[in-house]
């Protein structure tokens, strides 16, 4: 005997008292985000969305299918009008009224979004939502027309690095950016990334006949430059010293993106002593200049370098948009605020809230309600996340990055080693054109630099193009199939 439909009037009496508890539990949030009587309908859609997921929905959302209504799957950007909408069809079956959303007010949540996104990264492309942003080679300094064929090829973004070249080829960027639009009569935003407290590997010294770390190896994590005094020969120096401070015996430690693990074993009057315990079985060089990520570790750091205030500077004379590096907490923004203020930027500057944290993913919410007065996006920093996060968790981590800020309206860059080997090497492998594919979801795509770079960029508009017509953020669009007529 088939299994009988669930009970409607039991899943009316759930519904209700599930949206009274969103509702409810919405002003928690909101309140916690210092939010004045009357908040933004951006915050108040997110602060639903965190309310509603709070509660594990799988049940729910089976009955509703069986029943052929609304499985809730999709309300990231309209939480109270998703559960509204499908109350009201409850509610007509056993002769009650509720009052459901409009289409307009249904949909009032993803026009909000593009426009969103339209204030950020420009209008979109005639065949595509999605923008490309493109990091600019150190070339683009010395040739104009290198910009004028990424803008050709579907370049929306120019990111320009801080952490490399200067002002003086920075301003030449930007004279051929403006110069490349002229011939192609086409607008393109250009976002300079601030470099941020970016820790790093210094001088390395290593015994005498040995060029790897292998697995049980120590290193000796110093201030200092090495060699230093101590019964560790494999001894490498940190860029940013303070951090040792803070570092306890347990601690995990990442070298070079996660390519060298080690935990903490020992702390010395020389430095941290480390026991790597996760590498390569052929071993892996320890190199200078690599990153370090401590991600069991509170570092007080802060987010705004030196550099970064003398750059600002420079970068709000012909940024469109600004990137964070390294921001965690609200009180990071009020720093950057200040600075802003300083330098007489605009009101209308953008924003792009860099999240490579565990810090800063657990205070994306406070992040969000903090920066809602201006131009406002989030790039997801694959790199580092994946490290801080660890290899398992970023794949669920990027997903519910790409929720959040959906319910609050906020667009995405998708970043990261996205075509990499195309773009380095010629190429593409199938995982990354995979990945390129699941990028489509968010509203901005980043690419790096490398010598295929034209390549790449030509791939992504088309790939994004296709991609469009299947699927919008969540939502499959069914379109007609071909393959099979």
């Amino acid at each position: 005997m088939a299994p009988a439909l669930p009970n409607l009037k039991g899943l009316l009496e759930r519904l209700l008292e599930l949206r009274r508890q969103v509702v409810e539990g919405s002003q928690t949030y909101l309140a916690a985000w210092g939010c004045s009587a009357d908040p933004p309908a951006a915050l108040c859609n997110l602060a639903r969305y965190l309310a509603l997921r709070q509660h594990d929905l799988r049940n729910l959302q089976l009955e509703l299918a069986a029943v052929g209504l609304s499985s809730l799957g999709r309300c990231e950007s309209r939480v109270l009008e998703s559960l509204d909408a499908v109350i009201a069809i409850l509610a007509a079956t056993q002769g009650l009224s509720h009052k459901g959303p409009s289409y307009e007010e249904f949909y009032a949540g993803d026009m909000a979004l593009e426009q969103h996104t339209a204030v950020l990264f420009g209008p979109p492309s005639a065949h595509r939502r999605a923008r490309i942003m493109v990091t600019l080679p150190g070339e683009a300094a010395e040739q104009p027309e290198l910009l004028l064929q990424l803008l050709q090829r579907g370049m929306d973004v120019a990111r320009i690095n801080c952490a490399h070249d200067d002002p003086s080829g920075w301003e030449k960027m930007v004279a051929h950016l403006r110069w490349a639009e002229a011939q192609t009569q086409r607008r393109c935003k250009i976002l300079f990334d601030l470099a941020g407290p970016k820790i790093r590997t210094g001088p390395v010294a290593m015994p005498p006949g040995k060029a790897k770390v292998y697995c049980g190896d120590r290193i000796l994590l110093t201030a200092a430059m090495p060699p230093v005094n101590s019964d560790i020969p494999c001894q490498v120096a940190c860029t940013l010293p303070e951090v040792l401070a803070n570092l306890q015996v347990g601690a995990t430690v990442w070298i070079d993106d996660g390519k060298i693990g080690a935990r903490v074993v020992g702390i010395e009057p020389a430095g941290v002593v480390l026991e790597v315990d996760r590498v390569a079985p052929q071993g892996k060089k320890l190199r200078a200049e690599k990153g370090l990520n401590f991600p069991d570790s509170q570092l007080p750091i802060q987010p705004l370098t030196e550099k970064d205030r003398q750059d600002l500077d420079f970068v709000v004379q012909y940024a469109d948009l600004v990137g964070y590096s390294f921001v965690q907490q609200p009180a990071d923004l009020q720093v950057l605020f200040a600075e802003l203020e300083r330098c007489q930027a605009r009101p209308d500057l953008g924003l792009i809230l860099k999240i490579e944290t565990r810090q800063a993913v657990k205070n994306l919410p406070a992040l969000i309600a903090t920066a809602a007065n201006r131009p406002l996006g989030v790039m997801i920093a694959r790199g580092d996340l994946a490290v801080e996060m660890g290899w398992l968790r970023l794949g669920e981590i990027q997903e519910e990055l790409l929720w959040i800020c959906e319910a609050a309206h906020v667009p995405v860059v998708w970043a990261t080693q996205v075509l990499d080997q195309l773009t380095k090497e010629g190429l593409p492998s199938r995982p990354e054109l995979s990945d390129a594919v699941m990028s489509a979801r968010a509203e901005c795509v980043m690419l790096n630099k490398g010598p295929y770079l034209l390549e790449a960029v030509a791939l992504l508009d088309e790939l994004l193009a296709r991609m469009q017509a299947h699927q919008h953020k969540k939502s499959q669009r069914l379109r007609a199939l071909y393959s099979w007529q």
